[in-house]
């Protein structure tokens, strides 16, 4: 049957010379996301940066900031994650040595990383400053996690203990805490840390892929999985071929429903595929086990009480997990969104700017930063460095915005919920990109 060229004239995006692969498919996750890279990326099996084909193969182990990051990208283009993982230049004079060839069909993504650009401007200078800062705020980093990590089971520990309801949800929401803070560790090089991320029932490599390596590299575009896996449920592309008004209308009204349920879906989504395709399940996936296993034997309450009293902190810490995450910044409708015009310069830097909306009321606060996905922007531009360390990489960062029309815009949370209902309900793309001297009404 021939394609009808009109029909299909929305399966575009604007960051790419294809539509996604892997949204082709009705069920998407982290793997299918990664197979489908490996039709669109033009890799060849091995891994590609910029038009140049690599084999790391060899290199996986050895890899300081673990072999994972290597091996789960195998066959894909990873030029801006190998950018903005490497803020030094020791990985970048080290590559001649696993080069094997160019690479065969020309670079499907759009971004630019030329070394005047804006991004490679700034990482020069960041690079600079972290030479000069005082890098004690990451101890104070290491100490919030861990005050939130025994918080979780002292809490817990009371609501079962006491059948509080309060103190339960108290708990729930320091778990949404200790998974936000332990997201500072999972962007890093591996540590023991992040593997409290995986008390919530998800699992931090699946978020190395669908956070770190698809969200992160590419916000609010068709490669984003954060934008395509809680479809058909929420859909935040701004186009009535993805979702109707009504549908739209109900995303609204369910999404909060859909949150209390996120870390229980997600787990079983990974046991079902388990069962009936490859294991995805690891050693850690037993972490979970750890909380309920502890109220039993320390309450003597019982077991279904235990049980019971998990279930009802992981439902809180759910529900206050997909609120706070969905309404951190990145939608709004004057946020850039796939399908909304685009800026000329396609500096892949300022197009995380233009898909960012910073909080500024919790910049003040080292533990809120942490908590609530504060100094959004900067943690896009350089996910690796600890949250303690952005807030001194401010200087430079505007003087390299003024020198290239870049802005970081910035409103409270109660804006970013307003903003994030709004962008489920629109329509329409903007028709004029960043950086234009016209402005939307």
């Amino acid at each position: 049957m021939t394609p009808n060229i009109e029909e299909d004239a929305w399966r575009v995006s604007g960051i790419s010379e294809t539509y996604p692969s892997y949204r082709q498919h009705p069920l998407v996750s982290a793997e299918s996301w990664l197979k489908g890279k490996h039709l669109d990326d033009g890799a060849e099996g091995l891994w590609r940066i910029n038009d140049k084909l690599y084999d790391l193969s060899d290199f996986a182990k050895r890899h300081p900031g673990g072999a994972y990051w290597i091996e789960c990208t195998r066959g894909t283009d990873i030029t801006e994650p190998f950018e903005s993982h490497h803020i030094e230049d020791r990985a970048r004079h080290m590559l001649s040595k696993f080069e094997v060839r160019e690479a065969i069909q020309p670079r499907n993504y759009k971004f630019t990383l030329d070394q005047n650009g804006f991004y490679m401007t700034l990482k020069r200078r960041v690079r600079e400053k972290l030479r000069k800062i005082n890098y004690s705020p990451t101890k104070k980093t290491d100490l919030y996690h861990s005050g939130i990590l025994a918080s979780v089971f002292i809490l817990s520990w009371i609501g079962t203990a006491y059948n509080s309801f309060l103190v339960k949800a108290l708990a729930g929401l320091t778990l949404c805490y200790l998974a936000n803070s332990a997201h500072n560790y999972f962007h890093q090089r591996d540590n023991w840390r992040m593997y409290t991320f995986n008390l919530t029932l998800m699992n931090f490599r699946n978020w190395r892929v669908s956070h770190a390596l698809s969200h992160h590299v590419y916000p609010n575009s068709l490669h984003d999985l954060e934008l395509s896996m809680f479809e058909p449920f929420l859909c935040w592309v701004p186009s009535p071929h993805y979702a109707g008004r009504v549908k739209r209308w109900i995303s609204v009204v369910i999404s909060p429903i859909f949150y209390v349920f996120s870390f229980s879906v997600a787990f079983l989504q990974r046991v079902v595929a388990s069962l009936s395709k490859e294991n995805l399940m690891y050693w850690d996936d037993l972490i979970p086990i750890t909380l309920p296993l502890f109220l039993y034997l320390t309450t003597g309450v019982g077991l279904s009480a235990a049980l019971w009293s998990w279930l009802h902190v992981l439902a809180v810490g759910a529900f206050f997990f997909g609120f706070i995450g969905l309404t951190a910044a990145h939608h709004d409708p004057r946020i850039l969104h796939d399908g909304d015009a685009q800026r000329k310069d396609r500096d892949w830097g300022l197009y995380q700017l233009d898909t960012i909306i910073d909080r500024r009321d919790v910049k003040w606060s080292h533990l809120l930063v942490l908590t609530h996905f504060g100094d959004h922007a900067l943690h896009h531009l350089f996910p690796t460095l600890d949250h303690g360390v952005l807030r001194h990489l401010y200087p430079e960062l505007n003087q390299t915005m003024q020198e290239f029309d870049g802005e970081l815009r910035e409103m409270n949370h109660w804006g970013h919920i307003k903003g994030q209902t709004q962008q489920l309900l629109r329509m329409e793309a903007n028709p004029v990109p960043p950086g234009s001297s016209k402005k939307l009404n």
